[in-house]
């Protein structure tokens, strides 16, 4: 018979030497029964133990997503910060590079804009670039389209104007709600709209695709910043500190 409570719990959590020794197979149907109202009372007795486990589970868990991630950037640097075809701005010679993973008709992402320009801005050396990961539907997709091709055909400038009209267009974004976006920015509609469907597009959005599988991102917004992936909304203090423990440890 199993004595001890203590070695009842050794083997369900498998922390101890003695546990290592013990083999359930081995046990009569009294054994095992036994051992299971062992284990059952000191959990009933002991509840604080299961979410103890858990956490330490999650923590676990937590970790070694946060060192895949690192060695993920560690392996993507060039297409993640200099793929040659993402909008860049902020300080181009800044210290720390901050990437966003961005969709149109992401809620967080519209939330997050006026604090990742907030953080750009009153920072002064941080380089910026937006990425273009539309996941949300056809209707992402013909936004970031739309963008892309304005950057293609009129430049930066006009990208951004365009990402910021995007980011606050409510409407469906039908052929006559983009023309008269590109109109009121006094931009050549037919020749973006022409130019949505190019090649040109269409590899820069399977490239940003093909790197977010790289890094497992699967939601919008997801940050890069220094060497950390940061996923979710995250407010203008915590990018803050993240950039700050960034430059430390630079």
């Amino acid at each position: 018979m199993l004595k001890p409570t203590l070695t009842a719990l050794a083997l369900l959590t498998g922390t101890t030497a003695l546990a290592q020794n013990i083999d359930v197979t081995d046990m009569s149907d009294a054994e095992r029964d036994a051992f299971r109202a062992e284990v059952r009372s000191y959990l009933m007795e002991n509840p604080e133990v299961i979410i103890e486990a858990v956490n330490a589970l999650e923590a676990r868990q937590a970790q070694a997503e946060a060192q895949a991630a690192e060695a993920a950037v560690g392996d993507n640097t060039d297409a993640i910060f200099n793929d040659g075809v993402s909008w860049v701005g902020g300080n181009p010679d800044g210290d720390i590079t901050v990437v966003e993973f961005m969709d149109y008709r992401c809620g967080y992402c519209r939330r997050a804009k006026a604090e990742v320009e907030e953080l750009v801005a009153s920072d002064g050396n941080i380089r910026f670039v937006l990425k273009e990961f539309p996941i949300l539907g056809e209707a992402s997709l013909t936004m970031s389209r739309f963008a892309i091709a304005a950057k293609n055909v009129a430049g930066d400038e006009a990208y951004k104007q365009v990402h910021d009209a995007m980011m606050e267009l409510t409407a469906d974004p039908t052929e006559d709600a983009l023309r008269g976006v590109a109109e009121e920015l006094s931009l050549d509609a037919d020749a973006i709209i022409a130019e949505m469907g190019s090649d040109a597009v269409n590899s820069q959005i399977a490239e940003t695709r093909a790197l977010a599988e790289e890094l497992a991102i699967r939601g919008t917004p997801t940050f890069v910043m220094g060497d950390e992936l940061v996923r979710g909304y995250v407010s203008l203090e915590e990018m803050q500190e993240i950039v700050a423990a960034e430059r430390q440890e630079g």
